[in-house]
């Protein structure tokens, strides 16, 4: 017998959150069932595209049946995760047909994998890990938790990436590279020295503090 259909709410009612909709709704066996508000309860007074808004209060009643995955760009999404975790709904992982993923490397709850992405062998992904359309994960790379990597972005073999890192449009960490917890990599900055925690990269090649005491984006 085939698998049951999951039903998929999106936690997050911004663009963002409708293309993950659209790429979740072309990955078999996911229903998109509707989004999650969780900051502006008017928004819960209309339909977004066609789908329900649930004021993330109400999440508890769906918990049996549903599950869920939080589309925002922002590192800092955590504070919706352990909203959604609270109320009990699991998460799903979400991997869009067009994207490949090794069989060898694994992905955290709540992972999005936008078309186009390659992720290689035996890397390993945290929670909640947003990869964007067309972006690059080496072999045996870790990603921490809440780390977002946009479009385009390149990110070399056996590279550590920390938790609640942004990783800006077509940005490239070259191989074996460390990225501290809640960094900022500039779009289109080439990273080739390690990098402490919470500092900002940009440039060619990127001067390494740029800002610190910054809290990932």
């Amino acid at each position: 017998m085939p698998d049951p259909i999951r039903n998929l709410l999106v936690c997050g009612t911004r663009t963002l959150a409708e293309e993950v909709a659209d790429l979740a709704a072309e990955v078999p066996g996911i229903r998109v069932a509707g989004f999650v508000e969780n900051m502006d309860r008017e928004r819960c007074t209309s339909a977004l595209r066609g789908l329900p808004v649930i004021w993330h209060e109400e999440l508890p009643q769906y918990a049996a049946d549903h599950c869920a995955v939080v589309a925002l760009a922002t590192t800092q999404r955590n504070h919706f995760t352990e909203q959604v975790a609270a109320a009990g709904v699991p998460f799903a992982t979400i991997i869009h047909p067009a994207a490949q993923v090794s069989p060898s490397t694994t992905l955290g709850e709540g992972c999005v994998v936008s078309a186009g992405a390659i992720i290689a062998a035996h890397s390993e992904l945290g929670c909640h890990v947003f990869v964007n359309r067309g972006a690059l994960i080496g072999h045996h790379s870790v990603i921490g938790h809440h780390v977002s990597i946009m479009p385009g972005a390149n990110i070399g073999g056996m590279v550590h990436i920390g938790e609640h890192t942004y990783i800006g449009m077509g940005a490239i960490v070259l191989d074996h590279i460390a990225i501290g917890d809640h960094c900022l990599i500039s779009a289109g900055a080439l990273v080739n020295k390690n990098a402490p925690p919470h500092t900002q990269l940009m440039g060619l090649p990127a001067v390494v503090v740029v800002k610190q005491n910054i809290d990932g984006k």
